[in-house]
């Protein structure tokens, strides 16, 4: 997808009041969502030590930001996202099952495949782990937990709307959420790929859980990519809504129960990670001294274009963008950030 605005879109918030309702959107959703999931918020990292194992591999190809510190000989990497810090951070909060934290994630993904409507090099989420007990590892838990993010994010959509009558115009999120499995997916649309299957099932089913991301399926073939060492692939998925103005599924969360010692080892035996078990971070999950959890990412620009009703993930972040785009929208009169 490369970038395209829709015809006679105009934005329905002046700049002004974008970011007044930016900053109102995130109060309210962090207040609903931290108060639904149990959740405490604190500080996170913007780099973390190279070495460690702790930063997030994502797919495995994408090459993380490093920089040396000077006269320290300590080599640092920009975080891709929080996957694994925030696990090491329960431990250190010896938080019990049902507490955990949430963060205000900001990383810079240089390898993104392609700069449209929806991707930016400028990352930011919120991220969010919780202690769970060895019987909430189960689809039941998962779905709950899902279902509960959705009603949070309703919830801000109509406060949001009460607050700025102009939005009233963006078509309401489905509250009820539709489960399906990447398989379930690949078996109804063996022809189309992952991204086809998503805006030909979210069409139909306009809030739906994709579990199952990561692993082969019959095809042979993953969903998408997850990197082996931070969810379960069984036990994880992403939650899509369908986005009107563009035509197309809208991922606003990629979220699942976390590895265990058993599943760990097995992904990264089948992903060719082997490599990983020596690395501090590997080696403390493989020796059961990590709490069991549940956590994910939930794209804070994404939630703000799907509620702000923006056609350009630029109009409600800071990035660097490509010529073509920056053309692009400047001929049709949208203003990036």
């Amino acid at each position: 997808m490369k970038t395209v605005i829709p015809e006679g879109y105009r934005s329905l918030l002046t700049v002004y009041e974008t970011q007044k309702a930016i900053g109102l959107m995130k109060r309210l959703f962090e207040d609903n969502f931290s108060g639904a999931l149990g959740l405490m918020r604190v500080s996170a990292p913007l780099f973390v030590d190279g070495g460690s194992g702790i930063n997030d591999n994502l797919n495995g190809y994408e090459r993380p930001v490093d920089f040396e510190i000077a006269h320290s000989g300590i080599h640092c990497q920009v975080v891709q996202s929080l996957a694994k810090w925030k696990r090491v951070a329960l431990k250190r909060y010896d938080l019990w099952p049902g507490k955990g934290i949430y963060a205000d994630m900001n990383a810079i993904r240089r390898d993104e495949d392609e700069l449209d409507n929806l991707h930016s090099v400028y990352v930011d989420q919120w991220d969010w782990e919780k202690v769970i007990l060895r019987e909430n590892r189960n689809l039941d838990y998962l779905k709950s937990t899902v279902m509960d993010i959705v009603a949070a994010l309703c919830a801000t959509q109509e406060v949001m709307v009460s607050m700025f009558p102009a939005l009233s115009l963006v078509p309401k999120i489905e509250r009820r959420v539709s489960f399906v499995t990447a398989q379930e997916l690949e078996d109804l649309w063996p022809e189309l790929t992952p991204k086809q299957r998503e805006n030909r099932y979210l069409q139909e089913h306009r809030t739906a859980f994709i579990i199952g991301i990561g692993a082969p399926l019959r095809s042979g073939r993953p969903h998408d990519g997850r990197s082996p060492d931070y969810d379960d692939w069984s036990l994880n998925g992403d939650i899509l809504v369908w986005n009107d103005l563009l035509g197309c599924a809208f991922e606003l969360s990629s979220m699942g129960i976390r590895v265990d010692p058993e599943s760990l080892s097995r992904q990264l035996a089948a992903a060719g990670c082997d490599d990983r078990r020596g690395l501090w971070y590997h080696k403390q999950l493989l020796a059961g001294e990590l709490p069991l959890s549940i956590g994910g990412g939930i794209g804070q620009s994404r939630m703000s274009m799907l509620l702000l009703g923006k056609a350009h993930i630029g109009e409600v972040q800071c990035s660097t963008w490509d010529p073509e785009t920056v053309r692009i929208c400047d001929a049709a009169g949208v203003m990036l950030l």
